[in-house]
This record gives structure tokens, sequence and C-alpha cells, in this order.
């Protein structure tokens, strides 16, 4: 992605194209608060990472409020190498109507944590609908972890969210999300009207790897408590390990090994199609239970891949 080609004004930009029939459905003007596309409604935030000395930089950075960046830090004292980025956004959640849009850029031979500085609150919506775009382009011999807090959906909540990973046969990404049920102490437990979650990771030619869609529709047949889709559990968390060269078999042994010796945690450990990696996933009637059950999966798959423990993100 060069600076040219980079049509920021264009609505065209930061809303995601092809959506489900669901999400249309709610496409409808924003009445009582500002519409889509006004000032503060869109988020931006373009990163380019390279390996600079040893020691990985921003190389170029571009944001627009309610997103933002602050200058990266280097917690890992194993990986001094690797640059830990929070992402922060201004206010206190996604409202109907914002559109977000992240690009991140790591070059060859770079490693970089991206995370979030808290979780992600979405409020309930009435007219319309929030949507996300996250575009992740991992360059040879690369290493990206990309592990942000959870989403927290509110009643009424409504989320479109797509990922699209772009990784080099070399490199190695390490990809997180986790879904909280809403506000518990408020008694909303997956009162939101549509969280949608699509996942998918592609070679530099475009050649698909795999493709994950994380679809809850609380209102719909059962509701997210039916026995085939979250059943007594309230938490939900996916892994994806893009595991660059080697035989992803290697990796399926310790995750689940890491993973039995965790409490109150339904998990499942696979191969991801094309010997692209390993994909798991969590679910767990506790955030806490679940958030533990996602370190260390990341930690296990931390020390097959990169030879090093999951660092502590300091985040209390």
């Amino acid at each position: 992605m060069t600076r040219e080609a980079a049509p920021r004004n264009n609505p065209g930009w930061y809303t995601p194209s092809d959506l489900p029939r669901e999400l249309t459905a709610y496409d409808n003007p924003v009445l009582d608060a500002l519409g889509v596309g006004a000032a503060g409604k869109v988020g931006l935030l373009e990163l380019a990472l390279t390996c600079h000395g040893g020691v990985t930089r921003i190389q170029r950075h571009y944001q627009r409020v309610p997103l933002h960046v602050y200058r990266p830090i280097y917690l890992d004292e194993r990986r001094p190498d690797m640059a830990f980025v929070f992402v922060q956004q201004f206010g206190e959640g996604l409202v109907q109507g914002d559109r977000y849009r992240i690009d991140i850029d790591c070059g060859p031979g770079s490693a970089t944590h991206i995370t979030t500085q808290a979780a992600t609150n979405i409020y309930g919506a009435r007219q319309n609908f929030a949507t996300q775009m996250i575009n992740l382009r991992v360059g040879a011999g690369a290493v990206l972890e990309y592990l942000p807090d959870p989403i927290v959906p509110f009643r009424g909540a409504r989320l479109f969210q797509r990922t699209v990973v772009t990784a080099d046969p070399e490199a190695t990404v390490i990809l997180g999300e986790t879904l909280l049920p809403g506000r518990i102490a408020h008694g909303e437990a997956h009162v939101y009207d549509l969280y949608w979650a699509e996942t998918d990771a592609r070679r530099p030619d475009g050649r698909l790897l795999f493709a994950d869609l994380l679809r809850l529709n609380p209102l719909e047949g059962g509701g997210s408590r039916s026995l085939g889709v979250l059943g007594p559990y309230d938490v939900i968390a996916t892994l994806h390990v893009v595991s660059g060269p080697g035989d992803p078999a290697r990796l399926v042994t310790p995750l689940r090994e890491a993973l039995a010796a965790q409490e109150d945690v339904m998990s499942g450990v696979s191969e991801l199609p094309n010997r692209a990696g390993v994909g798991v996933r969590l679910l767990g009637r506790t955030s806490k239970a679940v958030q533990a059950a996602l370190r260390a999966a990341w930690n296990a798959a931390r020390l097959e891949l990169l030879g090093t423990p999951a660092p502590n993100l300091r985040k209390g």
C-alpha cells in the first residue's frame, strides 16, 4: 500500500463492500445523531513497520481520530527487536454509523505485536450499524501478533468486522479475537442484534488460504445459547496461527496440551486448510477463564514458533 493508493476521503475506502443482507437491512440514515462519514465517525489508522538496526520501528504512520497510537514500546526482553503497539480510541466505543479501517504493513524481517489499550465497546443501534475493516500485510521472515482486547456488544449492538491477512510463505502470524456476552452487570447477555466477523488469510498473489466466519444473531431461531451455537457458554475466542514454513501439525500437540490444563473452558485445535497453520476455538462461562486459555494457547504457539514465551503486557 502506498500513500497515493489511499483515497482516505472516499467512502469506498472505509466502507466494506459485499455486506451481508442482514447488515444492509440495517443500513438506514442516522436520524438522531451524526450520520455515516461525519467528522469523528471515520477512524483510520495506517502503519508501516520495518526492521532497522535490528529493531522494528514505525516507518510510516497516518491516523484519523478516533483511532490513534503512540510510539511503540519494547516489552519483551527475549525479543528486544519486537515493537509493541497499543491501538487507542478516543471515546468509549463504536456507535451506529462508525466506520473504522486499520491497515498494518509489516516489512520483511520485522517483529510486531499489535493490541488495544482496553476492551472495545459496541453501543446499541437504532437505525444503522458499526463496521471495522482490518488489513494486515506480513512480509518474508516477519512476525506479527495481532491480539486486541475483547469486544463487548451492548444491548441492540450491530457490528460487522472484516479482517484480511496477507502473509508471505515465510511469515508468522498469530491472530486472536474474543467476544464477551455484553454488560453482565446490567443484565445484558447476548442481547445484541448482530455480530458478524469475517477472517480471510491469503498469500501475496491473492491465493486464499482459509476463511473463517463467526456470525451470532441472538434474535434468530434458538438464539446464541442454542446447543448448536454457544450452548451453556457465554464467551467465545478464536486464535489463528499462520505458521509459515514447516509442518503445521507440529503445533497441534503443544496447543492441545496447553489447553488441556485450562479449567472451565471447552477448546478445539485443528489444522487450517492449505497447510496454513492451526486454528483454535475456545468457549467458556467467564472472561477470566477464556482469556487465561487464550494466553496459554498464544504462549504455546510462541514457544514452538519463536522459541520465547508470551511476555507480560502490563495491562493490570
